[in-house]
């Protein structure tokens, strides 16, 4: 393996996952006397360059033709779409004469305010079944995957883009590089860029092993991004640290030939992440034991609900959510289904693990005892909805980043209250 940001060949192992199935691939009731493919998921760092990464074992092909994550299926993530849009549109002096770009633009959850705001905008969406649901909305979209050349012809039929918006997709391409020159293709030559991808400063020093999946091919500090960007000629001028999925960076990044310098900010972000060690090798060694620490953790106090009798369920089935269950080795018998929103999951069984996958009404029918959250970055919202399972006493646990208990209480704030589960 050699990375892909600057070609070294000198790379250390950070964390070791084992084999698991692509985290998106859902299985049928009829593919489950299947064999199914795993690939390694192993994370390494480049010595050199310090870009986080796994090897590209799958192609995007393989998992964005068709895709079963619809982004507006989470309330609080179109709220943050639309926050973001209203700062641009204000920031950036954007109106009727402008044109936004979004690159993996999903359901169309982040257009669809720039199409209210009567902003003229495009989205490239490479999955077939994705885009079609944002054309239903109202969002022009294009279905295609993003690179040298579609960048070019959507440059050639639409003119520049004076924003183009690249939200949880910098992780998701292989081809870092060249995917990076297609943004910068998109861009007028006074333009702006804006990235939205998890932070390395969070998966490390929180322990978030379960952001790493196949589709996932790079993970980011504010520093190696840095360097990732300088390889189209874009600078780098500013950073945002975000809530979004655990924490995220918020990256705003120009042409070199009308970028000021870095923000105060930006460079606070990267002093943070120095005084974190991640800006050389060596602060990179606990993830595995932090990871393992989890895993035991969680198993235990599956196996003490089981011995007690108590009936465990799920909730949600993200990506995230399948690399943690596959990690730990939870199936049927410790979980007995978890439940979605999004109706493109229901009746399909979780890869690996093969877990049925429900709609989330199931859960007031069966009053389980606990219910165990999978997409724990979305802990306020969740806790939220589910706030009503007190009404037969059951339990709400988040297992990340450690495992604990919800205040349901009436009068608590999920966004600040949880009870840590005592360690062992």
């Amino acid at each position: 393996m050699r990375c892909r940001l600057c070609d070294s060949n000198k790379l250390s192992s950070v964390l070791d996952l084992g084999a698991t199935p692509p985290c998106e691939k859902f299985l049928a009731a009829a593919e489950l006397d299947l064999a199914e493919p795993t690939f390694p998921l192993h994370l390494r760092l480049c010595d050199e360059c310090l870009l986080l990464q796994i090897p590209a074992l799958i192609t995007p092909e393989e998992t964005f033709t068709e895709y079963a994550y619809f982004a507006s299926y989470s309330d609080s993530w179109v709220r943050h779409a639309e926050a973001f849009v209203t700062h641009a549109i204000e920031e950036l002096g954007l109106g009727p004469d402008s044109f936004i770009v979004e690159a993996a633009s999903n359901d169309g959850y982040l257009l669809q305010h720039a199409v209210a705001a009567g902003i003229r905008c495009l989205g490239i969406e490479p999955s077939v079944n994705v885009g079609a649901a944002a054309r239903l909305a109202g969002v022009p979209t294009e279905t295609a995957f993003l690179d040298e050349d579609s960048a070019a012809k959507v440059r050639g039929q639409h003119g520049p883009a004076n924003l183009v918006v690249a939200n949880n997709v910098y992780a998701h391409v292989p081809d870092l590089r060249g995917f990076t020159r297609g943004l910068r293709e998109l861009m007028a030559d006074d333009g702006w860029l804006s990235i939205e991808v998890h932070h390395a400063l969070n998966l490390m020093r929180l322990g978030q092993f379960d952001t790493i999946y196949h589709e996932h091919f790079q993970y980011y500090t504010v520093l190696s991004a840095q360097r990732a960007l300088a390889t189209a000629g874009l600078t780098l001028v500013d950073v945002e640290l975000l809530a979004t999925h655990g924490g995220s960076i918020r990256l705003w990044a120009r042409p070199e030939a009308v970028a000021d310098g870095p923000s105060e900010r930006m460079l606070e972000v990267l002093r943070t992440e120095e005084a974190a060690g991640l800006h050389d090798v060596a602060g990179y060694r606990d993830l595995q034991p932090r990871a393992d620490a989890v895993r035991q953790e969680l198993l235990r106090f599956l196996l003490e609900q089981r011995a007690e009798g108590k009936r465990v369920v799920g909730y949600g089935a993200p990506g995230k959510g399948n690399t943690l269950l596959n990690y730990c080795g939870i199936r049927p018998d410790l979980l007995d289904y978890t439940v979605d929103r999004n109706p493109y999951k229901h009746g399909k069984f979780t890869p690996g693990t093969r877990i049925p996958i429900h709609e989330p009404g199931r859960i007031d029918n069966d009053r389980p005892d606990v219910v165990l959250v999978l997409p724990w970055n979305l802990e306020a919202e969740i806790t939220e909805q589910l706030r009503h399972i007190t009404e037969w006493g059951a339990q709400l646990v988040y297992p990340l980043p450690t495992l604990h208990f919800a205040a349901l209480d009436s009068g608590a704030d999920p966004s600040n209250q949880n009870t840590e589960r005592p360690a062992r």
